[in-house]
Formats: C-alpha cells, structure tokens, sequence
C-alpha cells in the first residue's frame, strides 16, 4: 500500500509548497524510496491550458498530452520522474466527473452533495495516481491557502485519506510564513499559530509545520520549542525553510532541517543514508560558475518571470552543464516594435519564446531578423520557430506579405497555416497537438549534433504548422529542414536550421524541450544553444582588444561553436 504526504499552505499564497514538496519528494528518491507527486487545484478550470499567464504562469504539459500546473514541472525536475494527467487534479474535473456521473444515472436517484460525492471523486483521484505509478509514497500538494472556500472540499477529502488508509500511512505537512519585523528584530510566530488553528478547526492535525522565512540565519530552538508546543508537533518537525540562492539549494537545507527523516519517522520507511552528491554538485556549479553569459528571451508576457519558468531553469540548467551562469534578460517584444533591435545589442544569445495570437509579433520578427543578419545564436520555440519561418519568407524568399494564419487569416502567403482538422474551431481547450511525439533528425545538422541520435522525441503545444507548399523555396534560400514528424502521408516539419555559411547558430523548433530538461541533463538544444551563446560571448569579448591591438588567442570558429564551448 501506497503512503501519502500532503501539503497544504497558510498565511499567504505564493511561499513555494511546490518547491517544498518536490523538495521532499527529492530527498525520499535519494533514499531509494520510490515517490510521485500530485497537485490539486481548487480552481472550477477544466485543466490549466486556456489560463492567461500573468494569472497562472506557464502552463506545463506533460508526455500525455496534459496542460497543467507549472508546478508539476518543479515536480518533474526535482524527482526527475515524467508525470501524466493523472498528477494534476481540478476542482473543474471534479465537478465534472460527478456531474457526468449523475446524469448518466450513477448514483442510483441519491441527493448529489459535495459530501461524500465530490470528496470521494477527489479521494479516488488521489488514489489512482498511487495506483497507475506503483510508487512507495505519494506527495500531494493542495493548491491555495487554508481557509479559502474552494480549497474546502479537498481539505475534507484528504482529512478522510488519513482514516481510509491508516494514521501510519499518512503525514501532513502544514508550510505557513515566519515573518521577520524589523522593529524588534525578531521572527513572529502567531501568524503559524493561527493558520494551524485553522487547519486542526477542519480536523487535520499537522505532523510537521514548515516555517518559510526570508532569512537564512537559524531559526532559534526557543522558536521551535515554542510553535511546537502551541501547535501540538514534535520540536524536531518543525523545520526552517529559508530563502535560498537557487530553488536547487531548496533540497539540501531541507535535508539539513531534518523534514525527510521526519517523514521516514512518521511513515515507518526503512531508513537509508541519502545519496546526495550529484545533487550537491550541481548546486556548487550553479554558485561558482566559472564564466557569465546573457541571453535575451523576447517575449510578450515578460514582465511575469513564471510565464517562461521552464525556459528559464532550462537555460540555467544548460548553464551548469557549461560551469557558466546564465543571466537572463526578458524583453517586452512590443519594446522592441517601439525602440528597435538594438536594446538586443549586448546579449550573446537570442530566444523568441512562445505564444498565442498577433499581440508583439513584429517585435518578435525584428529579433529574429536581428539574430540572423547579426550572427548572434538564435532559438526559436515553438512560435518563435514559426515566425523565423515568416522572417526567412519576408526578407530572404521576396515574400514581403507573408505570415501566420494566426495573425492574419487573409494573408496571400500563409507560411504558417491551421492544422487541418482544427478548421472550424469553436471550442479551444485541449484541441492542440499536445504531448510527445515523435521526430526524425536529418544527420549532419545542430540538432543532430545536440541529440546524439537520430530519432527523438519532445513535447508538443500548438495548432499551426509549417506550410509544405513554401519548403522548396525556404530549400532554394538556404533554409534547412533538420527534423520531420511523419502522420500518414503528411510530413510535419519540426525543427529549421541555417546552415554554416550562413550563420554560425541559428535553430527553431516546433517543440518545447524544455518540458523535459533537468538540472543535470539539460534539453539538447538548449545546452547547445546557450554553448554557441558562450562562444559569440568571447567573440564579442576580443573583438574591443583586436580593434586596439591587443594579443589575443584566436576565437573559435563559428562553424564549430558548439565544440568550442564544450572543450
């Protein structure tokens, strides 16, 4: 039988459960103790997949196919397990699984409540994924703040778990916030008092009270003593978990605090010494790179850093394979509509992340163009592949009025174009090529290079495709095709590329790698991408010291960047 851990949040949003949990869940899989991990979402959405991501973020989607929480994508890689749609649960799904259910007569004529019918619809939920993943312990994390209606079915639902599958098998951790006031300079705990309070008012007794402070200095043992007297825990499972440098370092303070052996205590697991190594490794590259690089993500939801959270760990992951911290800029694409290419000037890699509708794609191809005619490395994802298609058409084929279906349905060029049985949409959700699928590399190209093989897969989150009427011409240009997905008689293209005469890295990809990069191994385009960045980078270094006379060692050929950076 399988064990649970839940965690549930209080005093304010946003402290990072998802971090804690995947934390947790990381420390167990080092103890060789099998772990997934779970979210429930209290919002009515279906999934996350029509959510505008200045309010949600990213929207993380699984090998299935599932657009969820960008939590999972913490989940996936800190305990570098791929989850599926089963690991992402909404109030929305509920209600409808239960409303399906009574109209097609299930529940026998009985009065349909939200106890114990949605509580229930919720339990077998959270008991499928223990189920379908055979994992040793299940970590659930419940969206939301404790006392916030929505959130009260799913609390009551993991409240009846601990009597369904026994005290032993189960442990709540409760993660609240310990303010620091100035004035007296001190961490106040009544806040923690009274969301427990809180908490144990709906009948879940924590077993261990995570204390998220902004302060890295220890938290005194008075302390401790104190909230776990008023909250009814042992002094040893009450845990700091202070602001950290990088959300890696999250696992090892944790470690240090003691919440995994707690966890072990709680759920009788067979102790075991934590193999932590690579882990601590990857942490100290990430804190003492050797080198800096800086990239440009040009994107229109910039100003909210989750929109693009799996391109930024991605790229800070490609950044520890290379000893090198990657500093990112984001720039509002519509800036660059307003103020031109050239506040891109000083970045040594440009990124055209992804999107939906018109909103700052001319921004977004003046990049592009910039990127190109200035040799600086490029990636697009996704629709930033789909627009550097539209900027080759524009300013190398003679094609001055083409463009995306997307942005202009009349358009006489139509590079990009609807996949054919999305014609006719009315309904948005879910109705995309979602999930992995499967892609052919042409030898002889970045791609190929990156990958180290020729059949890969990657996942998927978008409607529109390239347009096969316009390949011969892209062909005659100089425009290469390095990956194909092949569907019946249709050859979808995935991934261009220029070729070495023409720009030392320059690749678009129909997929977003970044749904599978981990911290220590990063998505191959990406690693290869932030490679060359690091080679332009010590380009654009000399180049001052060349002007001037300086004594220099040659730069790496821009032909081979990426082998330049990985000696």
């Amino acid at each position: 039988m399988a064990k649970y851990i839940f965690f549930t949040g209080g005093v304010v949003s946003s402290l990072g459960k998802g971090i804690t949990a995947a934390s947790l869940g990381r420390l167990l899989k080092a103890r060789g103790i099998s772990v997934s991990v779970q979210k429930l979402d209290p919002y009515i959405n279906v999934d996350a997949g029509t959510m505008n991501p200045y309010q949600h973020g990213e929207v993380f989607v699984t090998e299935d196919g599932a657009e969820t929480d960008l939590d999972l994508g913490h989940y996936e890689r800190f305990i570098d397990e791929n989850l599926s749609r089963a690991n992402n649960v909404t109030a929305g799904q509920i209600y409808n699984s239960v409303i399906d259910k009574e109209r097609r007569g299930d529940y026998l004529g009985a009065t349909v409540q939200v106890i114990p019918h949605i509580t229930n619809e919720i339990k077998s939920h959270i008991k499928r994924v223990a189920e379908e993943s055979h994992a040793d312990v299940c970590i659930v994390e419940v969206g939301g703040t404790v006392g916030d209606i929505e959130s009260l079915p799913f609390l009551e639902a993991i409240r009846q778990i601990r009597y369904d599958v026994g005290d032993e098998n189960v442990m709540f951790v409760h993660l609240t916030l310990m303010p620091h006031l100035g004035a007296p300079d001190e961490l106040k705990t009544k806040p923690t008092q009274h969301s427990v309070r809180e908490l144990r008012g709906i009948g879940i007794m924590p077993d261990a009270i995570v204390c998220r402070t902004a302060t890295s200095t220890p938290m005194a043992v008075e302390i401790k003593e104190k909230i776990a007297l008023f909250c009814d825990v042992p002094p040893s499972a009450v845990v700091q978990n202070a602001d950290a440098p990088t959300i890696y370092q999250v696992p090892l303070n944790l470690e240090a605090e003691g919440l995994a052996e707690a966890a072990v205590r709680k759920l009788h697991l067979l102790p075991a010494r934590p193999q932590l190594e690579e882990w601590a490794s990857v942490v100290d590259r990430i804190l003492h790179p050797d080198r800096r690089v800086t990239i440009a993500i040009v994107g229109k939801y910039v100003e909210l850093k989750d929109a693009y959270i799996s391109i930024n760990e991605a790229l800070h992951h490609s950044g520890i394979f290379h000893n090198a911290a990657v500093d990112i800029r984001r720039i509002d694409s519509e800036t660059i509509e307003n103020e031109g290419a050239g506040v891109l000037r000083a970045v040594h890699g440009i990124l055209v992340a992804p999107g939906f509708g018109a909103r700052g794609v001319k921004g977004k191809l003046r990049a592009i163009k910039y990127a190109r005619e200035s040799r600086v490395p490029f990636l697009g994802i996704c629709y930033g592949m789909q627009l550097a298609c539209v900027e080759f058409a524009r300013n190398v084929c003679g094609l001055p009025e083409s463009m995306t279906r997307e942005v202009d349905e009349t358009t006489i060029d139509p590079i990009i174009d609807f996949m054919p049985d999305q014609r006719n949409l009315e309904v948005y959700g879910g109705t995309m090529r979602l999930g992995s699928y499967s892609c052919e590399l042409e030898p002889d190209s970045h791609a190929a290079e990156a990958y180290g093989e020729l059949q890969v897969s990657e996942r998927h989150r978008h409607r529109y495709e390239f347009n096969n009427r316009y390949r011969a011409l892209f062909e005659e240009h100089g425009m290469r095709f390095t990956g194909h997905h092949v569907v019946g008689k249709t050859t979808l293209v995935e991934l261009i590329e220029l070729p070495a005469d023409m720009h030392p890295w320059f690749v678009g990809t129909q997929a977003h790698p970044e749904f599978k990069s981990r911290p220590n191994r990063p998505a191959p385009l990406y690693r290869d991408f932030v490679g060359a960045a690091l080679v332009h980078e010590e380009r654009m270094r000399e180049e001052p010291l060349k002007q001037h006379g300086g004594v220099t060692r040659p730069s790496a050929s821009e032909t081979s960047a990426v082998d330049a950076a990985r000696r």
